[in-house]
């Protein structure tokens, strides 16, 4: 089960309503208690006198000499007094000893348990249904009463007064005021509770979330340079503030820093790098310092860099900034305080003072260690530019080397030269691999079909994809033996499997007559065309569509098919692509990668699938990388789908 979350502000109020309905419920009661207690008190201190009163009449009568129906006579003319008062007397035994016994008396003390227990002497309140008062009060004799009552003695009950009569003015007032009391109580705890509720979100809650707010923001903006500033006077929070901060100086300090050196770091240059201003760079590195290392330990390698920086602190002036880069390497940045020439002077200085530095690994071990600087200026490129010179420096055996354009020509020309190097011994080798990415299904998501991708298989058994070698192997005119070999070994596995592959062909491919006559001879030796799709880069553009035909009309007779590849990319000529008589259409990753949430790329890829399904074929989505894009695939009706979501190149074909 999944805990649900909650805020402070929710619980706060959470338990100032739980507080507020228990205070509520606790004035209730015990305003129900009081009223009760209240109106039994009264009614009792009102009771005993009405009894009292009640008994003085009678007794007046008894003085003058009385009988039972005088007695019966005083009762009744009590009872019009007031309507709703009700008064019953009833004498004791002894009484009706004397004078004679009353039948309703005599019923009355034998099945009436108030009035037995009144004649034992015990007074008795009864409140019926909140309502009416019910009060017995026992008549006892004392020294007077027993010159008529000779048979009794003082302290005897000679009889009992019950008195019955509403305590509705008394209850109603009463209530009145309790209930207003109870408002009172009812609005004095909410004013309370809002007042707590408004002090507690000022001083805890609010400076809280406006901490948080302040902590994400730095979380999404991923700049740790930010700092939380929430001016407040509580020092809970303030305190707070300081140990996040001091959080953040520690990870911007591990962040931004060298832990050995303590020195601006790599990532700190590249930013403070990244500034459209002329600046001056430069990068010293320590030459064979990696065998150094190995040979004479970490411990050693720390020292010698400890050493080299407090070096180079006193030789550079106050206007550079130091960075320790990579483990052999320091940056050095002049903010336009000096001109080139002065910077260049400033490296000769380092090199005539360290070039050649003496360093004790022991008393009987002394080894000197040379540098090597590397020199750029400008806005743009200078780390780049100037690790060019740094190596350009070391090959041809200088102290130090400015960079120059001629560097990065020559840099460029190096690089083609190595690659076409590279290219001619990797097909001398046979380096040249495809590998085999699965074409699904979108309804049955059963793999139709594979596309053979070209790569070179490198000597730590990596696979390098075509964008490193492409461009120059057009333009050594040396792509037409890589489409050769792919096409050898893609039609050898095509002929010992049932599987079906589709080919990349250029529009160069398709106008070689080497490429057109391998596999023609390939087709009319063996059965297997049905299963060959040719796919034809979309975005190259064509010129000559009579070539293209022509290739296109030779291989579909043997029961090859066409597919147009990165359809949307290029000149997308609609009149065009219909003369060239394809099967299917492989619409661009640039439309399918964010298609799941690019409105723009669902309406045009939606335009895309209805030309096809007009025209009769069959579309193919590539670069589908989750499982939202084949979601809206399938749910645009593409009827194929290709990516690494379903599945990444690789040489495990079943065979």
């Amino acid at each position: 089960m999944i805990k649900k979350n909650t805020t402070y502000n929710q619980i706060t109020a959470k338990m100032i309503i739980v507080i507020l309905l228990i205070t509520l419920g606790l004035a209730f009661a015990y305003t129900e208690y009081i009223k009760r207690d209240v109106i039994v008190n009264l009614a009792k201190v009102d009771a005993k006198k009405t009894s009292r009163l009640v008994f003085e009449s009678m007794y007046s009568a008894m003085q003058k000499g009385w009988n039972k129906d005088d007695i019966q006579e005083v009762i009744h003319r009590l009872n019009k007094v007031d309507e709703n008062l009700e008064i019953s007397v009833y004498r004791s035994e002894k009484v009706a000893e004397i004078f004679g016994d009353i039948a309703n008396d005599k019923l009355v003390r034998s099945t009436d348990e108030r009035v037995k227990n009144t004649f034992k002497g015990e007074e008795s309140l009864d409140i019926v249904n909140s309502d009416i008062i019910k009060y017995y009060f026992p008549v006892i004799a004392n020294e007077k009463c027993k010159s008529c009552h000779t048979n009794s003695v003082s302290g005897d009950v000679l009889g009992v007064i019950n008195i019955n009569y509403p305590i509705t003015d008394l209850k109603i007032s009463l209530n009145d005021m309790i209930n207003l009391f109870l408002i009172f109580i009812v609005c004095f705890s909410i004013i309370i509770f809002i007042l707590l509720f408004l002090n507690f979100n000022k001083y805890l809650l609010a400076p809280i979330n406006n901490f948080i707010k302040t902590a994400n923001i730095i979380k999404k903006s991923t700049d740790i340079k930010q700092r939380v500033t929430i001016d407040h006077d509580i020092n809970e929070i303030q305190s707070m503030q300081v140990i996040f901060n001091e959080m953040l100086d520690s990870i911007e300090h591990q962040f931004y820093y060298d832990h050995l050196t303590g020195l601006k770091n790599r990532r700190a240059l590249l930013e403070d790098l990244d500034d459209t201003k002329d600046l001056l760079f430069m990068i010293i590195n320590i030459d064979k310092f990696e065998q150094i290392n190995n040979l004479y330990g970490d411990e050693v390698g720390d020292k010698i860099l400890l050493e080299y920086k407090d070096k180079f602190k006193e030789l550079l002036p106050s206007t550079t900034i130091l960075y320790k880069m990579h483990a052999d390497e320091f940056g050095v940045i002049s903010y336009g305080t000096m001109d080139l020439e002065e910077f260049e002077n400033i490296a000769s200085y380092i090199i005539s003072h360290l070039g050649k530095y003496e360093f004790k690994v022991s008393e009987e071990k002394t080894i000197f260690i040379n540098l090597t600087i590397g020199i750029s200026h400008g806005s743009s490129l200078l780390l780049p530019n100037a690790d060019m010179a740094l190596k350009l420096a070391k090959k041809n055996k200088k102290h130090y080397l400015i960079y120059t354009d001629d560097m990065r020509t020559l840099k460029e020309y190096e690089n083609r030269l190595s690659w076409t190097q590279r290219l001619m011994r990797a097909i001398d080798e046979d380096k040249i691999v495809p590998l085999f990415q699965p074409i699904v299904d979108c309804k049955t998501m059963e793999v139709i079909k594979y596309e053979a991708l070209m790569r070179i298989k490198s000597a730590e058994d990596d696979y390098i994809v075509p964008i490193h070698f492409l461009d120059i192997s057009k333009e050594n005119k040396i792509y037409f033996k890589l489409t050769l070999i792919m096409l050898q070994k893609t039609f050898a596995i095509c002929k010992k499997t049932n599987h079906k592959f589709s080919i990349n062909l250029t529009k160069d491919d398709m106008a070689s007559f080497e490429i057109i006559k391998f596999i023609e001879d390939e087709f009319k030796k063996s059965d297997f065309a049905k299963n060959i799709t040719f796919e034809i880069l979309e975005s190259e553009g064509i010129e000559n569509y009579n070539e293209i035909c022509n290739f296109i009309s030779t291989v579909k007779k043997y029961g090859a098919t066409i597919s147009i590849d990165d359809f949307g990319t290029g000149y997308s000529n609609f009149e065009h692509l219909i003369k060239l008589n394809f099967d299917y259409l492989k619409i661009d990753a640039s439309m399918i990668k964010n298609i799941d949430k690019d409105e723009k790329s669902q309406m045009v890829t939606k335009t895309i699938v209805d030309f096809a399904q007009k025209i009769g074929v069959k579309t193919i989505a590539e670069f589908v990388s989750s499982k939202g894009i084949l979601s809206k695939v399938q749910e645009l009706n593409i009827d194929y789908a290709q990516g690494y979501y379903l599945g990444e190149p690789t040489t495990l074909v079943d065979k």
